[in-house]
């Protein structure tokens, strides 16, 4: 049971990949499985409470079905340390994010001993191409290129929970992105939890425009897309790289949380309204077909309305293609949790409503400039005979919204020509060429 990000989905994959190696097989069906994994996400705290619903519902299983061990992986356990093993009476293995790679021994130490692997993320070993994976069915996989992160946001756990950033070689990360190729991935979504700053910490130093060149010039057929920027790190080298080849999607995921400089500065964070729209301005001119993806938090603590009104002024200014919004998350273990001026749950919310309310009109307006022009499609779903779910290259797997296509004889897996015919707020439809 995989929760939380696609990097998250990544290291679930490595763990099936090495329980399929250790002998293990693999089911769908929880009141069949011996054992089941729970690998966690605790970012935030609706993340956490969703892991610990997940591990209590896993836990019947050892009651009512043939479970004989529960493991429970992931950000959690590497949060919450040894004091988990107490809360959680039912587990008989916790796994921290630097101990994926020790899943089958846990699995067979289990019933002798209930161990809390936890070793420290900054000296565990990468994942690596000739590691084991057992990558999910479908057409679009996630492809890790970094672990951890060095920047100290106020707000994230991250860097405590994956230790600093650690970039994978590029030659190890083509020779991994050819394997999944070859294994019938058409799309590949780079993703580290500050892509664009790949390669700084390399000896001797890269740039992720390398990496992208690389990436296209190896699968000229294959879709490459980056996830989770940071405004900071993205660099005009590595906007002209998304720009030079048709096989990297003109896609910019570049996370801002805000606008307000004065919250920017709380979060630990640089820049402010003026020099975040001169960015994306940039990616415009450089790259004209760009989508603009990002995400925001509002509700951090200190967050006057004033502040509030420059981000939505911001918002309505750049006119995102996909912009996703939550509501700051408070933790006693979170810098953020000492800084003055929280706000209500009732205010938060009602800014959220606010700042979703503004976007749906934004991205209704933007996908509709799309209507009546052609675009590749990648199909991956079966509605109903003629008619299947796809996705554009501006539309990103899991976060955005898709594509319907009608015609006959479709595919699942092929890339179609298709005209937009009609538009909603998140979705497209149209007919193949």
């Amino acid at each position: 049971m995989s929760l939380g990000c696609a990097r998250n989905l990544v290291d679930s994959e490595g763990m099936l990949g090495r329980l399929k190696r250790a002998g293990w097989a693999v089911t769908d069906e929880p009141a069949e499985a011996e054992a089941i994994v729970v690998n966690t996400c605790s970012f935030i705290e609706s993340a956490a409470d969703e892991s610990i619903d997940t591990i209590l519902e896993a836990a019947r299983y050892k009651r009512e079905g043939r479970c004989r061990c529960l493991v429970v992986a992931g950000c959690l356990p590497q949060r919450y340390g040894e004091r988990i093993r107490e809360a959680l009476p039912e587990v008989d293995g916790f796994l921290g994010t630097g101990a994926f790679d020790e899943i089958a021994q846990c699995l067979a130490d289990c019933g002798r001993s209930a161990p809390c692997r936890l070793p420290d993320p900054d000296r565990t070993p990468l994942h690596s191409a000739d590691a084991p994976r057992e990558s999910l069915p479908g057409n679009a996989v996630y492809l890790k290129i970094a672990e951890g992160c060095s920047r100290r946001c106020t707000y994230c756990i991250i860097p405590r929970l994956r230790g600093n950033q650690r970039s994978r070689p590029v030659d190890d990360i083509v020779a991994e992105a050819s394997r999944l190729a070859e294994a019938g991935a058409r799309e590949l979504n780079l993703v580290a939890q500050d892509a664009t700053a790949w390669g700084r910490d390399l000896n001797p130093p890269s740039r992720l425009s390398r990496l992208l060149e690389a990436l296209a010039e190896a699968l000229p057929s294959v879709w490459v897309r980056v996830l989770y920027g940071h405004p900071e790190s993205i660099d005009e080298e590595t906007i002209g790289m998304v720009g030079r080849y048709d096989n990297i999607c003109s896609y910019f995921d570049v996370p801002v949380q805000h606008a307000s400089s004065r919250i920017l500065r709380a979060m630990g964070r640089r820049g402010d309204a003026e020099t975040l729209t001169h960015l994306f301005e940039r990616i415009r001119s450089l790259v004209p077909e760009a989508a603009l993806r990002t995400t925001v938090i509002v509700g951090f603590p200190g967050e006057t309305d004033s502040d509030f009104r420059e981000l939505e002024r911001f918002v309505d200014r750049v006119r995102f293609d996909h912009l996703g919004a939550f509501i700051y998350s408070d933790a006693e273990d979170l810098p953020s949790h000492r800084l003055g001026g929280h706000v209500s749950q009732k205010a938060a919310r009602k800014r959220y409503d606010r700042i979703m309310t503004l976007q749906r009109s934004i991205s209704t307006e933007n996908n509709r400039r799309h209507l009546g022009r052609r675009y590749p499609v990648l199909l991956e779903e079966v509605v109903e005979e003629g008619l299947l779910v796809g996705r554009t290259p501006f539309q990103a797997p899991d976060v955005d919204g898709v594509t319907y296509v009608t015609g006959k004889a479709l595919e699942v897996g092929s890339c179609v020509t298709v005209t937009i015919s009609d538009a909603t707020e998140y979705d497209l439809s149209g007919e193949v060429v």
